[in-house]
């Protein structure tokens, strides 16, 4: 079919070359005209056989030359005036006649011989049967009428033709727009000065969306001939693309994309352009400006037919007199997410109610996903059981935490959880509190969409839990197990690091965060929230305004976050009273009792590694610390029972136990009584041990150990 279209647009260009030879003989010398007229008639000869050969007698419609001429609104006149421009193109031949007919030896038609042929035109009937200008009506056209229509015609204005040159009228160049020419021929040519954008097929799990109101009055603005935008605004570019395939498949029709500043006519113009010849519709995709947000430009009024917009959020500003139509990207239901994973993972269809409840991603970044997880298995060793089975949920987590750590801005990590609920000693309220919160972020989907009550109740998605308490009190080691129990992985963000001295950086580093833990679902921890979800204050000066303004923001985007949140905070009372009435559940993590403490230090030194001498009892009974201290003190003891080749000592103990409460500047209450209970270092006594046996005698002033000297309690 190419190929008979290609020979067609041959053919046809071949009738102009025909009429230009004849107007050769008849206004030029034999000297001048003859070679020139003669290899017009030969190339017209011989591209019209072809054409013939191949075409048959019947001639083709719906050619990329009918449909521009069709959505542009071309006269027959301004048809010819694009064939003859075109011809350059079609052989060096012909270029090299044009550069030897043009007073600047330039390849193109000038302007004066494209007057002369149209009026020699107008005044005969010319090859193939065709009457150009406004013959018909009984005015041949004449050079004003012609230069009229170089400035003011259809073909002009839409920049299918472009005149080319600085010198007088008549000497222009008559060109055709970047690379018209080769996709009039059919093939897949793209303008030079624009990026190409491909959506891609229409994804599966868009059904119910298709189905709004709002969406099917986007088809149907498609499906018309009038000039509108249809906006489709997202911060993900793969979303906003897979609507935009949605529709068009929806409608039809293809698409053609680029990637171009909304604000550049000629761009948008050059768009319009091969869109309209492909038959399918303009799909922009806008380039944020690089300062303000600027109107689109009227250029887009005159677009032949609807045009698709794609852009971020505030990064293009409708025009006064510009119909705007705006594409809603949601909601996508839970029905339309296991028909995604379905479609996505056919080997895995019975498991697509639990991966959408798990993993509820926009059908877009499901079928991406599932593009990773084929790609994996494809490049597995032979015999290696790992990534053979991209419907096994671990592999589908470590496609989406590949894809989302590119995305990751600085100060976030997005971390594997591995510890579990027996790691977590807390009382009993706070591990109910906890666990409902599981179950919540696991039954959402019943409960809200199979159940209703989003609608009935105004119920939102997500949960979003604030854990209070002094530190070391186990928040970071709380919300590492949610994560793991939940099955998610667990975004981690240093506030520290997204905080800036400029003006809206902030809030922009917090949107990217939510972003990520969005996509891939993870466990949303914030700690020390309360720097960034501080109580709003008066304001008094312009940074009180703007601290206020990320405290709001921070609001709005925690009510729309759909996932896991954890806030943690060292300091409850700083937080702002709209966020505490916002959480679905506030955990208090007290200081441990003397149960719990000794827990604690059960699971932190396995009893494998313990001297006979080590209680742990009365190490639980003598520190009232919190288990961030008991980790601390084994780790640390532990190393100095390695240094020893020994076990651990409750001596180790007390001397780790020791320097955390120097750290906190607390005054150390010394060893516990009992057994083991001395505050001797082994090292130190076994060296003594030895300087009593060989060494020399000991000087009354020398401490026996290390550790003679007073402790802090006795000084006290």
């Amino acid at each position: 079919m190419s190929e008979r279209i290609s020979h067609d647009l041959s053919a046809r260009a071949a009738d102009t070359a025909l009429r230009l030879a004849e107007l050769l003989e008849t206004t030029c010398s034999q000297e001048a005209g003859g070679d020139a007229s003669g290899f017009l008639r030969d190339w017209a000869r011989g591209a019209a056989g072809r054409a013939e050969r191949v075409r048959g007698t019947r001639p083709l419609t719906g050619t990329p030359l009918d449909r521009l001429v069709q959505r542009l609104g071309i006269t027959p006149l301004e048809t010819e005036l694009v064939l003859l421009a075109g011809l350059p193109e079609e052989h060096e031949g012909l270029a090299g006649t044009f550069r030897a007919m043009h007073p600047g030896g330039e390849p193109h038609p000038g302007v004066g011989l494209a007057s002369l042929l149209v009026d020699r035109a107008a005044r005969r009937k010319p090859v193939g049967g065709r009457v150009y200008g406004t013959r018909a009506h009984g005015h041949p056209p004449d050079r004003v009428a012609l230069r009229r229509l170089l400035h003011e015609g259809a073909a002009v204005r839409a920049g299918v033709l472009v005149l080319k040159g600085d010198g007088p009228f008549h000497e222009r160049c008559l060109t055709l727009a970047d690379q018209l020419w080769e996709a009039l021929h059919g093939y897949p040519a793209w303008p030079r000065s624009l990026e190409e954008v491909d959506p891609g097929p229409p994804v599966a799990g868009l059904d119910g969306w298709l189905a709004l109101p709002e969406t099917a009055r986007a088809v149907a603005a498609l499906r018309s001939l009038e000039s509108r935008v249809l906006l489709v605004t997202a911060r993900d570019e793969t979303v906003a693309l897979s609507r935009c395939a949605a529709l068009a498949a929806a409608a039809g029709l293809g698409l053609a994309g680029a990637r171009a500043r909304a604000e550049d006519p000629a761009a948008v113009a050059l768009l319009g352009l091969h869109a309209a010849v492909r038959g399918a519709v303009p799909l922009l995709v806008a380039v944020p400006p690089a300062g303000g947000t600027p109107p689109l430009p009227p250029a887009l009024r005159r677009l032949p037919g609807p045009l698709l917009l794609c852009a971020a959020p505030g990064a293009v500003r409708p025009g006064p007199r510009q119909p705007v139509l705006t594409v809603p990207l949601g909601p996508i239901g839970t029905e339309d997410r296991r028909r995604a994973w379905r479609a996505a993972l056919p080997e895995a269809r019975e498991r697509a109610p639990e991966l959408a409840a798990r993993h509820p991603l926009d059908p877009a970044l499901t079928a991406q996903v599932a593009l990773d997880l084929r790609s994996r298995a494809a490049l597995a060793p032979l015999g290696d059981g790992e990534g053979q089975d991209p419907a096994r949920d671990p592999d589908v987590s470590g496609a989406i935490r590949a894809r989302a750590g590119a995305l990751l801005p600085p100060g976030v990590e997005l971390v594997s959880p591995g510890a579990r609920w027996p790691r977590l000693v807390l009382a009993e309220e706070a591990d109910a509190q906890l666990r409902d919160a599981v179950a919540r972020l696991r039954h959402q989907a019943v409960v809200l969409d199979d159940w209703r009550l989003r609608e009935a109740a105004r119920a939102a998605r997500g949960v979003r839990l604030l854990l209070t308490g002094p530190p070391g009190t186990g928040k970071s080691l709380a919300a590492e197990v949610l994560a793991t129990e939940a099955g998610r992985d667990l975004l981690v963000v240093d506030g520290s690091e997204l905080i800036s001295k400029y003006i809206g950086e902030t809030e922009k580093n917090l949107a990217a965060c939510f972003e990520v833990a969005e996509r891939t679902q993870a466990v949303f921890l914030l700690d020390e929230a309360d720097a960034l979800f501080g109580s709003r204050t008066e304001i008094s000066e312009a940074n009180d305004r703007f601290a206020n303004m990320e405290t709001a923001y921070l609001l709005q985007r925690l009510d729309r976050f759909d996932g896991l949140a954890v806030l943690t905070t060292n300091l409850r009372q700083n937080i702002d009273a709209a966020f505490i009435r916002r959480m679905d559940f506030v955990v208090e993590f007290p200081l441990p009792d003397d149960t719990r403490r000794h827990r604690m230090w059960e699971l932190h030194l396995p009893a494998g590694l313990l001297d006979p001498d080590v209680d742990l009892e009365a190490l639980a009974r003598c520190y009232p610390v919190p288990g961030g201290w008991i980790r601390n003190v084994a780790v640390g003891a532990a190393f100095r029972a390695a240094d020893d080749g020994s076990a651990v000592h409750q001596g180790h103990l007390v001397d780790a136990m020791r320097r955390e409460y120097g750290k906190a500047g607390r005054p150390f209450p010394g060893a516990p009584p009992g057994r083991g209970g001395t505050d001797t270092d082994p090292r130190a006594a076994g060296a003594l041990a030895a300087a009593r046996t060989t060494g020399p005698p000991r000087t009354a002033d020398a401490p026996d150990t290390v550790h003679d000297r007073p402790t802090e309690k006795e000084s006290s």
